[in-house]
């Protein structure tokens, strides 16, 4: 049974438990001797370690997705916690729980795809019904969509993550689709609803989240793309220029090609969907990185990708 989970691990401290060997890989130092740099994870985060003796023997006692006991103490690394791994061994899955190494959303998940079916039920436009409905229908379909994370790190990164930003963003896109006049409502709930669906294959999440060898060759993009057409083989007479306008907002929900969409938006109703997409994310990325600080800190650590510190506001005595 698993003890030390990697959010309660703190400097000088020696750990002795199991983690998911999410990645690891070879190095050099200068003097010409290997090092291997690994990362943990289990279901309260990750953590970087790296093994400086007996590289060669440790390296080939475990393989990346094996589940491995670690032996080491945590140092401070550049402002962050490392690892100084002195022993690591694989560990057989029989005797693992998985729900110690997969967080999973704090909601319900019928609940939440039960509102989703609610609102996209709304929709008055036939032809983009019928095409959520073959979703709905497609019962493999909705137990990965139920399942599927929504990222690796940054936002919504565990079970039932795909599905609770999709209704976030769903229900956002409802509410701007009120708020100002010409929007089509109907185009811009279905590219809410099917912008991510490409990560229903994009993450493997079977003991850790990490990326699927389709995910890493052609992103959620191209295959939420390939999704889209698979569905329409059962729906006749989809407007050419309807479906068009749909891709292009699956195509560019990114913004721009910097961050992975080949192309930016173009229509009103694709930059609101990015708009809406950012927002989501950002602020449920904000949130999770606020919680995971100090609750005595009037500030958070400085977080290096949005490169700033966030004010919480002072503790109420």
């Amino acid at each position: 049974m698993k003890n030390q989970f990697i959010h309660d691990i703190k400097v000088g401290g020696f750990v002795d438990d199991i983690f998911v060997l999410a990645e690891k890989t070879m190095a050099q130092k200068r003097d010409g001797n290997n090092f291997l740099n690994v990362t943990l994870s289990d279901k309260t985060g990750v953590i970087k370690g790296v093994v400086w003796d007996n590289v060669e023997k440790i390296s080939a006692a475990a393989a990346s997705g094996d589940f491995v006991r670690i032996q080491g103490k945590v140092n401070e690394y550049k402002g962050e916690f490392q690892l100084v791994i002195k022993n690591m061994e694989a560990c057989s899955r029989e005797l693992i729980d998985p729900a110690d190494f997969l967080p999973a959303t704090s909601r319900d998940i019928d609940s939440m795809f039960d509102r989703l079916i609610r609102i996209t039920s709304s929709l008055e436009t036939d032809f983009f019904r019928k095409l959520i409905e073959a979703f709905w229908n497609d019962e493999e379909f909705v137990r990965n969509f139920k399942a599927a994370p929504a990222a690796k790190r940054m936002h919504h990164a565990y079970i039932g993550g795909l599905l609770e930003h999709t209704l976030s963003m769903v229900s956002l896109a409802d509410k701007v689709a009120g708020h100002y006049s010409g929007i089509n409502r109907d185009l811009l709930l279905t590219g809410a609803l099917l912008h991510d669906i490409g990560k229903v294959r994009e993450y493997e999440y079977e003991v850790s989240i990490d990326y699927s060898d389709e995910g890493r060759l052609l992103s959620h993009i191209v295959m939420g793309l390939e999704m889209v057409d698979e569905k329409l083989a059962e729906i006749k007479d989809f407007p050419k220029d309807q479906l068009l306008l749909l891709k292009h907002m699956i195509v560019s929900h990114h913004g721009s090609r910097e961050f992975g969409s080949p192309e930016p938006p173009k229509t009103i109703e694709a930059v609101v969907l990015n708009y809406i997409d950012e927002l989501d994310s950002k602020v449920k990325g904000i949130r999770d990185f606020i919680e995971s600080e100090d609750p005595n800190e009037t500030w958070t650590s400085f977080h290096r990708v949005l490169d700033r510190h966030f004010y919480k506001g002072k503790k109420v005595e």
